[in-house]
């Protein structure tokens, strides 16, 4: 039973003890595997070190260090540097427009950054080269004193619909709350577990995909920058014999056409969580996973990571609505309510917003003001407005319908364009397909349709989608382009897609 995670241990240690209590017990296990290239927990401690004595010693007083992120040692060896010395770190994505940087930097007050060697960023605060620190030969992992609960661990910037990214600082108290509700799902892990890491580092489902493994002594599985996303998380989960991975749903999307070929049978825990996982694909997908327990997961940047699960059982019924797989229950330490539009709790069964309370969630953002439009207190607690919109079913299940701003006006009648989507993906058997909004030069809103894949005849399914749909909820327009833009998560981008599409029209 080593190394394996007893509920009962939850309240005794936090995340940072675990990580170092880690290093001690596993120095020659594999950390890493980066590039082909393995990292011993040794050698990951010998770095680790190297930069929080570097950091110590530069920031003085510091909290907060940014970081800019690759797909290399250094850059996790630079995060749990900052973990471990009980500071904020900042990640910043190295092709980020110089604004974006600017303003993150101004908003996080940065006075430092780590990067790597050949980075030029040409920005106005110091940048430590993290290459040219050298790894500490008897290395001696420091933990802070102090408590950290207050302390902020990391913070992300999320898009802000003002064109400005938007602070979500994540407190140590927000992320021991979610690795204690992790544990308590029941997984059974060790250090004998192959992590994947698909994930970029300014997203926060990375944050799981390293941290967790890094409790344990297991293994993380990084996927190469350079080509096809998913091709790329498939040749590490066939090479590497993954046995817990953590995706977004729109993998199983482009890996479809193959499923057929795959098998994956070292792979036992399949967690999805960023979008809609629709029933249909996720069925298919146990054909390729025959040992795995296969999970939705769901949440916010501001609850930590993920903080609703369901379980999704292989000899049932998978409820979903509109196709799309239920998010389950709240975990261990969090809540959840559902509002109306004037914030006012929703009867069970009845559409409204989703809002969430409980250990995970943040405090607020960095700007007072966007903290007031999206939080709010009810029975003298703070809850986090989603924009997801959702009801729960007889079971207590929280069924996903949609965002609130995919929930559209066409004609004075207020429509889900998942549910348009829905009835295309079951009329056409095509998975990536997305029903976009757009505004006429008259001002009024239309529906289209866009299909990934080459052009066919729409006439038949239009006329079976009269069948399913109102007139007013009948695409106006259908497009096929070769591919969807994906953003740096690999899931589907709908700006970008709406202005490939606006262009069209």
């Amino acid at each position: 039973m080593s190394g394996i995670f007893a509920p009962s241990l939850l309240p005794e240690m936090n995340f940072l003890n675990k990580i170092q209590a880690v290093f001690e017990k596993y120095p020659g296990r594999n950390a890493m595997c980066i590039k082909d290239t393995y990292y011993t927990y040794s050698s990951f401690a010998s770095k680790i070190a190297a930069i929080q004595h570097d950091i110590e010693e530069d920031s003085g007083n510091e909290q907060r260090i940014g970081i800019i992120v690759s797909d290399d040692v250094e850059t996790y060896a630079s995060i749990l540097a900052v973990l471990l010395s009980g500071k904020t770190y900042i990640p910043i994505h190295p092709n980020y427009p110089a604004e974006r940087i600017a303003q993150i930097i101004e908003q996080a007050q940065l006075k430092i950054i780590l990067a790597k060697a050949g980075e030029n960023f040409h920005l106005s605060i110091p940048v430590t080269d993290t290459t040219s620190i050298p790894p500490e030969n008897n290395p001696d992992i420091t933990m802070p004193v102090a408590s950290l609960a207050e302390r902020n661990a990391y913070i992300l910037f999320t898009s802000g619909s003002t064109g400005i990214p938007k602070g979500v600082p994540i407190s140590y108290f927000n992320l021991d709350s979610f690795v204690a509700a992790f544990y308590a799902l029941g997984y059974e892990l060790s250090e004998n577990d192959r992590f994947l890491q698909m994930f970029d580092l300014t997203f926060d489902l990375s944050v799981m995909s390293y941290l967790i493994p890094f409790c344990l002594g297991a293994c993380v599985y990084t996927i190469p920058e350079s080509g096809m996303k998913y091709t790329n998380v498939y040749h590490v989960l066939e090479t590497y014999n993954i046995t817990i991975a953590l995706m977004v749903p729109s993998i199983l999307s482009y890996l479809r056409a193959y499923f057929s070929e795959i098998r994956l049978p070292h792979l036992r825990y399949s967690l999805f969580c960023g979008e809609a996982l629709y029933k249909d694909i996720v069925k298919e997908w146990m054909e390729c996973v025959p040992n795995a327990a296969i999970d939705n997961v769901y949440g916010p940047t501001e609850a930590t990571i993920f903080c609703l699960a369901y379980k999704i059982n292989n000899g049932g019924d998978i409820p979903d609505y509109n196709g799309i797989v239920t998010v389950g229950k709240p975990m261990r330490g969090m809540d959840a309510i559902v509002v109306d539009d004037n914030l006012n709790p929703s009867d069970d069964k009845e559409k409204g917003e989703l809002c969430l309370y409980g250990k995970q969630l943040t405090a607020g953002y960095l700007d007072p003001e966007r903290t007031k439009e999206a939080f709010f207190e009810h029975n003298g607690e703070k809850y986090y407005r989603t924009g997801d919109i959702v009801f729960k079913d007889a079971h207590g299940n929280f069924m996903y319908c949609g965002r609130v701003d995919h929930q559209v006006k066409i004609q004075g009648f207020r429509v889900e364009l998942s549910e348009i989507e829905f009835h295309l993906r079951k009329i056409t058997g095509i998975a990536n397909v997305v029903a976009l909004d757009i505004s006429a030069a008259n001002g009024i809103s239309q529906v289209y349709a866009v299909f990934e894949g080459e052009k066919s005849d729409t006439g038949m399914m239009m006329e079976e989608l009269k069948t399913k749909l109102p007139v007013y909820m009948i695409p106006s327009q259908v497009y096929f382009v070769p591919s969807f833009p994906l953003n740096a998560n690999g899931k589907i981008d709908r700006n970008a897609l709406r202005k490939i599409i606006t262009s069209l029209v």
